[in-house]
C-alpha cells in the first residue's frame, strides 16, 4: 500500500516531486508510525464490517480502528466481538488488500482472546489500541500484547490512548506522565504510536469544543497536549509518534473560519463538484487544527468520518519548499553546523537546531511523498477526491 496510491500513476507523477513510498504492515516500525496518517475508527458492530474496510482502503485510507470501546454500547460487546471476528475471518478468505488494522479493545482479557478466536486471519492486524492507558492498566495491557504475539507469531503492535482524569488533573499529571513514560519505554518495541483522548479530557470538565474552535483553543486540553509532548514527544531517541486528536464534526452549516482555499485560484474553473464537497463537509476547523497539530509535535489524526482522510493526507504531504531546506540541512558536508541560506532565499537554516526538524520531515517525506513546486493543497485535496 501507498499513500495516494488510489491516484492514477499519471496524476501521481504530476503531482509529485517524490512519490510516497510503498510499504507493508510487515514494515519497519519507524515508517509504519510515521505513515498511519488518517486513522479512521469504525465501531466493530457494524453488519458489513468486511466490505468497510475494503471500501475505505480503495479511498486511500491507510490505517483503521475497529473499535470495541466507546463507540458501542456496553451490551454489544458480546455482539461485536462476535461480529468482528466473522467479519475478518470472511475478510481474509477474500485475499483482500486492507490498510493497517487494529483493534480498540476494553480490557487486557480481550487481546488473547481476539487473538486466539482470529486464528490464521490474526494475520490482519497490525495491532491493538489500548484505552484509558495509564500505568496501572498499561501493564497488563502490553503483557496480553506480548501473550498474544507469542502464540499468533504474528507481531503486534500497541497503540495506548492517553486520555485518563490523572493525566488532564494538575495535581496528578507530572507523576502520571514520568509513570507512563517508564511503561512505555520498557515496551518501545511493541509501542507503535500514543494517541491522545481529547474528546475524554473535555469531558471531564463538562465541556465541549464548537466547531471553530480546536482543541488548542481550549486551554485545559491545550496544556496538556503541551505537557503529554514535553515527556513523550521528545527528538532525542527517548519520545514516540504521538497522533492528533479527533475532529468530530462533519458537516456544518455556518462557519466562522473561512480558509483560503476557498479562493484559490485553483478553484477556479474546477469541476463544480469539489467546490460542492468543500462546502458540504466542514473543512474550516479540520484544517486549522491539523495546522496546529503540526506545529505542535503531532504526527497523523484520529477520524471518525472518512471525510476527514484526505484533508488529513494532502496536509501530510512535504512541500517541495521543506523537502530542499531538510536535505540541506542534514547534507553530509553540513556536519558541523553552520547556517546557510534556505534555497528558496527565504530564511536561514541553522544546521545543528533544526537538524531533529529535518530527519522528521524526510521521514514523513518517505511516507507521504513531497509535492512538486507549484503544486499545493488544494490540487492533492481534488487528486484524493478524484476530482
Amino acid at each position: 500500500m501507498r499513500h495516494f496510491g488510489h491516484v492514477p500513476a499519471d496524476d501521481r507523477r504530476r503531482l509529485f516531486h517524490r512519490e510516497p513510498a510503498e510499504f507493508t504492515r510487515d514494515a519497519p516500525a519507524a515508517l509504519l508510525s510515521a505513515a498511519l496518517g488518517a486513522t479512521l475508527y469504525s465501531p466493530a458492530t457494524r453488519p458489513h464490517l468486511a466490505d468497510d474496510i475494503v471500501k475505505q482502503a480503495a479511498l486511500g485510507v491507510r490505517s483503521m480502528v475497529l473499535c470495541l470501546e466507546d463507540s458501542i454500547a456496553d451490551g454489544e460487546v458480546t455482539a461485536g466481538e462476535a461480529n468482528l471476528v466473522t467479519q475478518l475471518i470472511d475478510l481474509d478468505a477474500r485475499g483482500a488488500g486492507t490498510p493497517l488494522l487494529f483493534i480498540r479493545v476494553r480490557d487486557a482479557e480481550q487481546i488473547t482472546d481476539l487473538v486466539r478466536r482470529l486464528g490464521p486471519a490474526v494475520r490482519l492486524l497490525s495491532g491493538f489500541v489500548l484505552p484509558k492507558f495509564t500505568p496501572g492498566r498499561g501493564e497488563p495491557f502490553l503483557a496480553a500484547l506480548t501473550a498474544a504475539e507469542s502464540a499468533s507469531g504474528q507481531r503486534l503492535f500497541a497503540m495506548p490512548v492517553l486520555e485518563s482524569p490523572e493525566l488532564l488533573h494538575l495535581e496528578t499529571r507530572a507523576a502520571t506522565l514520568a509513570d507512563i513514560a517508564s511503561v512505555v519505554d520498557k515496551h518501545r518495541d511493541r509501542v507503535l504510536a500514543l494517541r491522545l483522548g481529547v474528546t475524554d479530557f473535555c469531558s471531564a470538565y463538562g465541556l465541549r469544543r464548537a466547531a471553530d474552535t480546536t482543541a488548542y483553543d481550549v486551554g485545559i486540553v491545550a496544556n496538556v497536549i503541551a505537557d503529554v509532548v514535553n515527556v513523550l514527544g521528545r527528538a532525542d531517541g527517548s519520545g514516540f509518534t504521538i497522533t492528533g486528536p479527533v475532529w468530530e464534526y462533519f458537516r456544518l452549516q455556518e462557519r466562522m473560519f473561512k480558509p483560503q482555499l476557498r479562493s484559490s485560484p485553483f478553484l477556479e474553473g474546477r469541476a463544480e463538484s469539489l467546490r460542492t464537497t468543500l462546502i458540504e463537509h466542514d473543512l474550516d476547523g479540520l484544517l486549522r487544527e491539523i495546522e496546529l497539530d503540526r506545529a505542535n509535535g503531532l504526527l497523523g489524526k484520529t477520524c471518525i468520518h472518512p471525510s476527514h482522510v484526505i484533508p488529513v493526507h494532502a496536509l501530510s504531504v512535504v512541500s517541495h519548499e521543506e523537502y530542499l531546506d531538510a536535505r540541506d540541512i542534514l547534507r553530509p558536508e553540513r556536519g558541523d553546523g553552520g547556517v546557510l541560506r534556505s534555497a528558496y532565499t527565504n530564511k536561514m537554516n541553522e544546521v545543528k537546531p533544526h537538524r531533529a526538524w529535518a530527519e522528521r520531515t524526510l521521514q514523513r517525506a518517505e511516507a507521504f511523498g513531497v509535492a512538486r513546486e507549484d503544486v499545493g493543497f488544494v490540487e492533492l485535496l481534488a487528486a484524493g477526491l478524484g476530482r
